[in-house]
């Protein structure tokens, strides 16, 4: 069988030379990623450009990319829009564009109007602090995505899964996409079924999809068999219509290869007929984000 062509829906450039652009995570000397640890420092050891995703990417399939947001603490949130534009109307890479916003700002209506200026804006990506998913701002921002038609792309464990139920469930209007499929932390038994019952949950709301991806962060010597049982409840749970697979590159690429990780995931997703492997490796990722 023919190997599905790929759209890889989580991936960073990032430019450590911008003027107007600042990664706290990998410029701040001081940043200490809370559960990847100092391993992200190292890649500050270089700039992360089209040119060498596309030399990653070679030879596997992957046809287009979606940029998810790797600047924290620029100035201007759109500068990092406005650069990834440029590059894509220069190279053809990456082919959508999921920024950041704060959703409970008063005035993120007119953020997400100045991020729509540009042709590949697609979605945002608000990491959230405190009880932010109760929140009645942030429900208020939320909302209003699907007035411009973007994307919510949300990094939410298992802890906080009911609460995004809840809310999607309140906002249904909304597209949610799950960022690396909860971000599980542990590999305990405990932490399984715990992480089960909530993605279990979040499937019940239609508007939700789940990126099945960055599973290494948390497991840094994983195997084909470690991330199986992952990436199965996912597609049990969502079913292939609405998981997304993606590579989180190059932040997993701290522990693997490009070619390592995406033929772990096809040996994964080989028990699905070849309509419902296209639809996690690439369909679904088009359909959403209208690519």
């Amino acid at each position: 069988m023919a190997k599905p062509s790929v759209v890889d829906a989580h991936m960073h450039l990032y430019d450590l030379n911008h003027p107007d652009l600042f990664y706290e995570h990998l410029q701040n000397p001081d940043f200490v990623h809370p559960l990847i640890g100092p391993q992200l420092g190292k890649l500050a050891e270089r700039n992360y450009e089209v040119s060498d995703y596309l030399a990653d990417i070679e030879g596997h399939g992957v046809d287009k990319s979606i940029h998810i947001q790797c600047a924290m603490g620029s100035e201007d949130l759109v500068d990092e829009t406005k650069w990834l534009q440029g590059l894509s109307d220069e190279y053809g890479y990456p082919h959508a564009i999921v920024g950041e916003a704060d959703l409970c700002d008063p005035q993120v209506g007119r953020l997400l109007e100045r991020h729509c200026q540009y042709e590949n804006f697609r979605g945002i990506r608000d990491f959230g602090s405190d009880d932010y998913l109760t929140s009645t701002e942030f429900a208020r921002g939320f909302s209003m995505l699907a007035d411009f038609d973007l994307v919510a792309s949300l990094d939410v464990k298992w802890e906080d899964m009911e609460k995004l139920a809840q809310l999607s469930e309140n906002h249904p209007e909304t597209l949610v996409v799950l960022d690396h499929a909860g971000f599980p932390t542990e590999r305990t038994e405990e932490y399984f079924e715990n992480w089960q019952r909530g993605i279990k949950r979040l499937a019940e709301c239609e508007s939700v999809y789940c990126k099945v991806s960055g599973l290494g962060m948390c497991d840094n010597a994983w195997t084909t068999d470690s991330i199986r049982p992952w990436v199965v409840h996912c597609l049990e749970s969502f079913t292939p219509d609405r998981t997304i697979w993606s590579s989180n590159w190059p932040v997993d690429g701290l522990w693997s290869d490009y070619g390592t990780m995406i033929e772990a995931y096809r040996e994964v997703l080989s028990v699905l007929s070849e309509r419902d492997q296209d639809k996690v490796f690439g369909g679904n990722a088009e359909r959403i984000y209208r690519i």
